[in-house]
């Protein structure tokens, strides 16, 4: 009859009953601290096995508009630390530029200093040829004292060129070591540019990854949906449709600078936001506005952090199309005005170049490049 009985399931308490039941066994034969070092790991066990069950269950299961908001900050933090790359790849690119600009420089004065060593090396061969006899007795047995007596005074003139070289050369050398001095700064300044170019870009993707992991938890009806706004509350579709009504009317910009850079954004709506890019087949944010103005003949720094700060700055209300917004307060993001209080700008990942109100985002302040 034992035989049929369905087996006994085994408990967590049951588990923990024979183990201390062994354990009184160890007790009685090896002694009490054995008995407590098998408590200690029987608990842990049972504590760490409940805890990974806990943490499962724990899990939270996130509403559609949860994930937009943390989606959203990530975005954000993404941007701020996309601005801080470009920044350190602008950093980077003048760094490597002004050290390769030194290394020509060491090395054309390296050239100009072989060519003074070996001058120099001439002269005093001369000298050391004419230098055996003393020169009254060159004077004594020359059959033309007139003739020696030129040749003296060359000798003479050759010494101070001699020494004129020696300083020549001795200045050569201080520069040299000068510019080296200068180019070691650089490699250092290289380095560490390079290091935040790592890091900033090792920030921007991992947050990049934890929002992408994020909307998989949606169904791909409520990805579609998340993803056809900008991430600032406008609608995709409404974005384009202004951006439309908008190319159609005059632009009435301040001049024909500001009238071109606003024309080439609105050759740019549609196109996918890039982070890091300029153009001309993706953006970011601070991307399309120092493209849009460099179609000017404007040039304008990188980051939103600089672009700010570049040209005239303006209150809000006295924008005009062309000029530059920015939002957050840490002016981490730019867009181009184009009027009726409307921009054209790079949102973020997912959201291409469009038209949105300036209203959507903390406004920071605005500049006017020219």
């Amino acid at each position: 009859m034992a035989s049929h009985r369905k087996p006994r399931q085994r408990s967590l308490t049951g588990t923990l009953t024979g183990t201390f039941t062994g354990i009184t066994g160890i007790t009685g034969m090896r002694g009490g601290t054995a008995a407590r070092t098998a408590a200690t790991l029987a608990l842990a066990s049972a504590a760490g096995a409940t805890g990974v069950v806990g943490a499962a269950q724990a899990e939270p299961s996130l509403t559609p508009a949860q994930v937009k908001a943390k989606v959203d900050r990530l975005h954000h933090e993404a941007e701020v630390a996309t601005e801080k790359y470009n920044g350190a790849r602008e950093k980077t690119s003048r760094a490597q530029k002004e050290l390769d600009r030194l290394r020509d420089k060491a090395a054309r004065r390296s050239g100009r200093l072989n060519a003074s060593r070996n001058a120099l090396g001439s002269i005093a061969t001369a000298q050391y040829r004419s230098g055996g006899i003393d020169p009254a007795v060159q004077l004594a047995l020359s059959s033309s004292p007139d003739d020696y007596l030129e040749r003296a005074a060359a000798v003479e003139r050759a010494g101070s060129r001699q020494a004129a070289a020696v300083s020549g050369i001795q200045r050569q050398l201080r520069d040299i070591e000068q510019v080296r001095a200068e180019a070691g700064e650089k490699v250092a300044e290289l380095r560490c540019s390079q290091a935040a170019l790592k890091r900033h870009k090792h920030t921007v993707q991992e947050k990049l990854r934890e929002a992408e992991g994020l909307l998989d938890r949606l169904t791909a009806e409520q990805r579609a949906q998340l993803l056809g706004r900008d991430g600032h509350g406008a609608d995709a579709a409404a974005s384009a449709r202004a951006g439309r009504g908008a190319s159609r009317g005059p632009v009435r910009a301040p001049n024909v600078r500001a009238a071109t850079a606003v024309s080439y954004a609105f050759g740019a709506l549609g196109k996918p936001y890039v982070w890091g890019a300029t153009g001309p087949n993706g953006y970011d944010c601070s991307g399309l506005t120092q493209a849009a103005w460099k179609a000017a003949g404007v040039s304008l720094p990188r980051t939103t952090f600089t672009q700010i700060n570049a040209g005239q700055r303006i209150s809000r209300s006295q924008l005009a199309p062309g000029d530059l917004v920015f939002f957050y307060s840490g002016v981490s993001h730019v867009g181009l005005y184009i009027g009726d209080g409307q921009m054209i700008h790079a949102p973020r990942p997912g959201a291409p170049v469009r038209v949105a109100a300036i209203d959507e985002m903390p406004f920071a302040g605005a500049t006017r490049p020219a």
